[in-house]
């Protein structure tokens, strides 16, 4: 059942992305990140008090870091979903994976400190080979569909991904102390809302648009549910080899930006970017195995 959970978690995030692509012909990004804030605000409000979860915490610094990260991220992926094709769009978000085995490798490397007693640690080649391979896939991802103007959209599309990575980590840590899923997401949800109505200050405001306007609700409610399905899929996970099934179905996402870019907004991505993104799947599916080997109690990527 928890992998059922998953697939859905990956579908509405991907109906998501048609939403806010569908919005941003009418709202710029920072409005955006507003009205998903203050949607999904409301709606995991009324889940930590069905659930009975206080909204107070321990650990403000925590949570401030986790949104700071958090809301960089999803603006940049908000502003990328209205620049490129949805395929290309999503695929930029879900390299998080290898940016996170990226960090791991790094990290054991930079704290290292040389000497007769502590010989350098190894260097992980299989999980370098996935950083690599997973980023010679975003490079030919890049090449034929990132031209001209879209080759900014590219750099910040790279960079949501590394923020991404960010904010899960932060999320690990949270969740190592004990801080429920709901009271997590509610404030990164609270500072969506601020964050995305003080950039508005900068951005101006769009002209209301009318009935396009509705896409606004679904854009927030499906990000919420999204969540909450993610949540449930690792919850029900009996064991790590379960919870390793789960983060490697997330990149269904992928499949059903795919089918959506394709019916929808009639996207043809040419072959050379297909096979870009089945190595960014593969690379981030074996870097996520590694990982999980390297750690076996280690929790998976959570968006």
């Amino acid at each position: 059942m928890q992998a059922l959970w998953m697939v859905l978690a990956a579908f509405l995030f991907a109906s998501m992305g048609v939403c806010v692509k569908l919005a941003s012909a009418h709202f710029n990004a920072a409005e955006l990140v507003f009205y998903r804030g203050l949607i999904s605000m409301a709606v995991l409000w009324l889940l930590a008090r069905r659930q009975g979860v206080a909204l107070g915490t321990h650990y403000p610094g925590m949570h401030a870091w986790r949104s700071l990260v958090g809301v960089t991220s999803l603006g940049c992926w908000f502003y990328v979903l209205g620049q490129l094709p949805l395929p290309t769009a999503m695929t930029f978000n879900y390299t998080s994976s290898l940016w996170i085995a990226a960090f791991l490798v790094g990290g054991t490397l930079l704290a290292w400190r040389p000497s007769g007693d502590a010989p350098r640690p190894p260097l992980q080649v299989p999980l370098v080979l996935c950083v690599l391979v997973g980023f010679g896939g975003i490079l030919m991802m890049m090449r034929p569909s990132l031209e001209g103007s879209q080759g900014f959209a590219g750099v910040v599309g790279m960079f949501s991904g590394m923020a991404t990575a960010l904010a899960y980590m932060q999320v690990v840590a949270l969740s190592r102390l004990g801080e429920p899923e709901a009271r997590t997401v509610f404030y990164f949800a609270t500072a969506c809302a601020v964050a995305g109505g003080a950039a508005l200050f900068v951005t101006g405001i769009s002209p209301w648009p009318g009935w396009p306007a509705l896409w606004l609700l679904p854009l927030g409610l499906l990000a919420a549910g999204g969540q909450l399905c993610m949540t449930l899929a690792y919850a029900r996970s009996p064991s790590a080899r379960g919870t390793l099934v789960v983060a490697n179905l997330q990149y269904t996402g992928l499949i059903f930006a795919a089918i959506y870019g394709v019916l929808v907004f009639g996207d043809r991505p040419p072959l050379i970017a297909w096979v870009g993104m089945l190595l960014i799947i593969a690379s981030g599916i074996a870097a996520t195995v590694l990982r999980a080997r390297g750690t076996p109690d280690a929790p998976v990527d959570e968006r």
